[in-house]
């Protein structure tokens, strides 16, 4: 997995966009909310939103660590991105964006055609 691939995962999702926030992350967004953060630094890190169920087993599992100032949230950092296979990585990142769009409003989600 490399950033283009994400890149090109992530906005393949629908009313997805992209930002660049605190100077070098890459953030994309479901109608402005965050759904996945990544590094642009090398090594690159990836962030995302898990369900709270699986926070804590994963924020605890090697390669894993709570996300800096996002854990309350229930994010997980990924602190090396080769340790997940290109399918784990569409998982953990569609679960994350679905997480974020099933908290948009319903009259959100029909102006953004989702």
């Amino acid at each position: 997995m490399d950033i283009e691939w994400l890149r090109k995962f992530c906005l393949s999702l629908p009313a997805t966009s992209e930002d660049i926030k605190w100077g070098n992350d890459l953030c994309f967004l479901v109608a402005g909310k965050m759904f996945c953060v990544a590094g642009l630094d090398q090594p690159h890190k990836l962030a995302f939103k898990v369900p709270d169920e699986m926070f804590e087993e994963l924020s605890t599992s090697d390669g894993f660590i709570p996300a800096p100032y996002m854990a309350r949230a229930k994010w997980v950092m990924v602190q090396n991105i080769s340790k997940l296979s290109k399918k784990e990585w569409e998982r953990y990142i569609l679960q994350s964006y679905t997480l974020v769009k099933n908290k948009l409003s319903k009259k959100l989600l029909k102006e953004l055609g989702i």
